[in-house]
């Protein structure tokens, strides 16, 4: 028998009423965009059940007056909570910081329920909920440019596994570092660059939906890791996507974001600047044996195509040389019982070699530097006109000796920024006596060839309290090489 037309109404404006009273289901660790101007009715989100604690964020794409308001409960008698039902036990108002989101954890062992209470205006939101804090990504790494270039960094990720040695088989890793395979499956992450004079990227959300968004309006670029020049484990903190940006402007800041997939909140931004057109060193990276070099060195340019040197365009007799001396080192290193005879009880032969690879290295590879004109210059706080120290320069005529006998005399007059003289104490610190390693003193011939009072105050023996505390920073300062 067919149902009259009026009855099959009746019955599907019922299923269409019952279908919008079911809240609709976040699933883990999937971005679920979301606009005020399209709510579903009631506005309202169930949290999938849980036994581990359970990560809500809530991100907004765009500037707002923050009058929508987002509530979650895990208490699931309250179908659709709201303000009235906070006690920031079972329920909590997820309260948009100044960045522009917020996160709230809890356990979900039943489920739980996030509902939006609509704003006066119309905003675009992102929802994520995960079984992972979805803390601030850290800032991208840029650690050196040229007239046209920057070599920048993603923040690390996946930690390699060490395995520290031990007596009787206490083997120091080999001169030239073979590195572990790379992860099969990294953290992916984009690159946003942008003009500093143009952008006003930093007076949004850092959030990577509203990034992402005004990107063309402020003539930012988004760079991919498909770009990349890969992954790179620079050191014990993990591996990370490195960038060789080219086609900049000579003397400009830019301003740059780290944005990382499945990620709601943008990194902090970190700043540089290029250098004038005349500077003409170019950028060494992606050395095994120095993998901590990252910067402009005194050399002639690559040959064909490249632009910058790695291991396949150094000079044979540079790489050669280095690689035996720190095995030659090692050699003499391991003539100690490493791992029996302990000379310290805080710093290991493991440590001794770490420390004093990063000293030769940075002695090794001078790094180009040029001083900071008035209109690059950039305070170590934004907003701030504290004076900003002069970094430790040394000018170099051309067809002079470079301090590395190995290296060819560049072309050209340079300026070199000096070593810190806290590689050099941290490998004196962290190698036994018999090694004769020393360093020169502050108050006598150690400003001739390191700089001297940034990270450390100068004084003998003393750690800390040096005029910038770091040899730079995240505006694009730097006062001495740390290899």
């Amino acid at each position: 028998m067919l149902l009259p037309l009026s009855l099959l109404a009746v019955i599907q404006g019922f299923l269409s009423f019952v279908d919008a009273q079911q809240s609709q289901q976040l699933a883990l660790d999937r971005v679920l965009d979301l606009s005020t101007a399209n709510l579903p009715n009631p506005p309202t989100f169930r949290i999938p059940a849980s036994n581990d604690q359970v990560f809500i964020t809530v991100a907004l794409c765009a500037s707002s007056d923050n009058s929508t308001r987002f509530f979650v409960t895990n208490d699931t008698n309250i179908p659709n909570p709201g303000p009235s039902d906070v006690d920031n036990l079972t329920t909590a108002e997820i309260g948009i910081s100044s960045l522009g989101f917020n996160v709230w954890s809890s356990l979900f062992t039943g489920g739980g329920v996030l509902s939006v209470s609509k704003g006066s205006a119309p905003v675009e939101f992102q929802v994520l909920v995960s079984a992972r804090n979805t803390s601030i990504p850290d800032r991208p790494l840029v650690t050196d440019t040229t007239s046209n270039q920057a070599l920048v960094f993603s923040p690390p990720f996946d930690p390699p596994l060490v395995q520290h040695p031990t007596f009787p088989n206490y083997t120091l890793p080999p001169a030239n570092l073979s590195f572990p395979s790379a992860p099969s499956a990294p953290t992916n992450y984009t690159l946003l660059l942008a003009p500093t004079s143009v952008s006003k990227l930093t007076l949004l959300p850092q959030t990577a939906c509203a990034l992402r968004a005004a990107a063309p309006a402020n003539g930012a670029t988004l760079i991919p890791p498909s770009v990349s020049e890969g992954l790179w484990l620079r050191d014990a903190d993990g591996w990370r996507w490195q960038w060789l940006l080219n086609a900049l402007g000579p003397r400009t800041n830019y301003t740059v974001f780290a944005l990382q997939d499945g990620q709601l909140a943008s990194s902090p931004p970190a700043y540089f600047v290029t250098k004038s057109p005349t500077f003409n060193c170019p950028i060494v990276h992606s050395l095994p044996f120095c993998p901590t070099v990252a910067y402009a060195v005194p050399l002639a340019p690559p040959g064909g195509i490249a632009t910058a040197h790695t291991a396949a365009t150094i000079p044979d007799s540079v790489a050669d040389t280095l690689i035996s001396v720190m095995a030659n080192f090692t050699t003499t290193l391991s003539t100690l019982a490493c791992g029996r005879d302990e000379y310290s009880p805080l710093v290991t032969c493991e440590d001794c070699q770490l420390a004093y690879r990063r000293w030769l290295c940075a002695v090794s590879f001078p790094r180009c530097g040029q001083s900071p004109s008035s209109s690059s210059r950039t305070s170590s706080a934004q907003g701030s006109d504290a004076q900003v120290p002069l970094p430790a320069l040394q000018t170099v005529k051309s067809g002079t000796a470079p301090r590395n006998p190995v290296l060819p005399a560049f072309a050209s007059d340079h300026e070199t920024l000096l070593p810190c003289l806290e590689t050099c104490n941290a490998a004196d610190r962290a190698c036994p006596n018999f090694l004769g390693f020393k360093c020169p003193l502050p108050k006598f011939t150690a400003g001739s060839s390191y700089g001297v009072g940034f990270i450390d105050s100068g004084e003998d023996g003393v750690l800390g309290g040096g005029s910038t505390g770091a040899a730079q920073d995240v505006y694009g300062n730097v006062w001495c090489n740390m290899g």
